[in-house]
């Protein structure tokens, strides 16, 4: 396996310079500024990536002021509590994309996000209190107890909302399997834990935030 500076300088010679490698990048948000997010926003957050999963995203992004307006902000427990008669109304509505199984997911996803905030005291402090050196373990969490946040989703979701993190795109994939860490895309437990490992050897070679890492590697191969 390279080293994080052999795999950066693969990068800006594609690239053009160290400079365009990483331009543009904003910081990860701290902890506490994670934690300060409220619930609400991290049901929108988590709505909006499963509704561009598989889908156009500037539709989805065209359309989500209805989106607000049909879930009612995404207030947590008003979507915990969706009826029948509410559901119903979200599948006709043609304010939102509608998809059944997804519109069914916020309600989900809501009741998850409550639970995790009686055990954290918000989601967001869930999220911001978790190492960075066990991303994995964050994204399992999403994939096992959310709905529909399993594979990039909830890797998008989450660096969508600020927290560090890496998105095994094609291309990072692709780094991956030419620095030998895995030999296919990472299904299994054990693939990502080899994963999460060059990772964090990078992190400690570098000293940079891992969505930093992520972004070389695929500007080494894209």
């Amino acid at each position: 396996m390279r080293s994080f500076d052999d795999i950066l300088a693969i990068s800006a010679e594609r690239k053009g310079g160290f400079g365009a490698v990483l331009d543009g990048m904003d910081p990860p948000k701290s902890a506490a500024e994670l934690a300060a997010i409220p619930d609400d926003r991290w049901l929108s957050g988590m709505t909006r990536c499963v509704f561009q999963a598989g889908f156009n995203w500037k539709v989805v992004d065209a359309m989500w002021p209805g989106f607000e307006a049909a879930f009612k902000g995404f207030e947590v427990g008003k979507c915990a509590m969706m009826d029948d008669a509410w559901f119903d109304a979200l599948v006709a509505d043609t304010r939102i994309v509608r998809y059944g199984a997804k519109i069914r997911s916020v309600q989900s996803n809501a009741i998850f996000i409550q639970e995790k905030a009686a055990e954290h005291g918000s989601f967001g402090a869930m999220v911001g209190n978790w190492p960075a050196e066990d991303f994995i373990g964050l994204l399992n969490i999403l994939k096992t107890e959310g709905t529909r946040l399993g594979g990039t989703t909830g890797q998008y979701f989450l660096r969508m909302m600020g927290k560090d993190s890496f998105i095994l795109s094609r291309d990072v994939i692709g780094r991956l399997i030419a620095e030998g860490v895995i030999d296919k895309p990472p299904t299994s437990k054990a693939a990502m834990a080899k994963v999460q490992d060059a990772f964090n050897a990078w992190a400690a070679q570098s000293n940079r935030p891992l969505k930093e890492i992520s972004r070389t590697l695929a500007q080494s191969i894209g």
